[in-house]
């Protein structure tokens, strides 16, 4: 159906009109474009390097968070599904075909395992004795420097959320349905990482630089419960674990 011009004249009147309106009362930059920052937390606007120390402090102020993905540290893959906040953390951790539960409370670490994974030192009768337990790690065992950096909030995150390089940003993205700024180190060489443009500007998601794993971040503030083990479900072996 053809449009007259008088209904043509009208509708780019009317059109100029709400164009009008919507500069004045909104302070948009016009009806053609679109502001990318409208209804966010205005992080988008920062510069990249801003925007990571924001990020940064962010994640540091929060009382609670959990981080699920993969890290590659000392010649190891470990997959990660840790609850953590400034006293200690709680999850799994998994690693050369084993997964055992890992539990931090102050400067007490914890680990629970199945036999297979504490025969790994050839003390079989041990090995039965300490699975399924929780089993208190000595802090002068190589065990405890090796995992008691996995259930602690400040010392992980303040190494995972580092970029190296120059950082830039990356474009708008978006993850598990948050809108999200992402920056990176050296054009993603230097890892990637994407904030929230919602509410606060927390990390949502980590590709490590070196394909070093990745890792996404979530239930920012959401509190858990943090408590040590049972005595009944508990075992201090002693000075040295049998894997060590």
């Amino acid at each position: 159906m053809s449009v007259t011009p008088r209904r043509r004249i009208r509708r780019v009147a009317m059109m100029g009109a709400v164009c009008a309106l919507a500069v004045t009362g909104a302070g948009l930059t016009g009806c053609g474009s679109e502001d990318p920052d409208a209804g966010t937390n205005g992080v988008g606007r920062l510069p990249a390097d801003k925007i990571h120390a924001k990020t940064r402090t962010a994640a540091e102020s929060a009382r609670a968070v959990r981080l699920h993905g993969s890290v590659a540290a000392g010649g190891d893959t470990y997959t990660l599904d840790m609850r953590l906040k400034p006293d200690g953390g709680t999850g799994s951790v998994a690693a050369d075909g084993t997964t055992f539960g890992l539990l931090r409370v102050g400067e007490q670490l914890f680990l629970k395992a199945d036999a297979g994974f504490w025969s790994g030192g050839g003390d079989t009768g041990a090995a039965e004795k300490l699975a399924d337990k929780y089993v208190k790690v000595p802090q002068s065992d190589p065990v405890y420097k090796k995992f008691s950096g996995f259930a602690d909030k400040d010392v992980l995150l303040g190494d995972l959320l580092s970029l190296h390089g120059t950082v830039e940003t990356d474009g708008r993205h978006e993850q598990a349905g948050v809108r999200t700024i992402r920056i990176t180190g050296d054009e993603g060489s230097g890892g990637s990482l994407d904030v929230s443009l919602e509410g606060t500007p927390y990390p949502l998601r980590l590709v490590r630089a070196g394909s070093a794993g990745t890792l996404s971040f979530s239930d920012w503030n959401k509190d858990f419960a943090l408590t040590e083990p049972a005595k009944d479900d508990t075992l201090d072996y002693g000075k040295q674990l049998p894997t060590s």
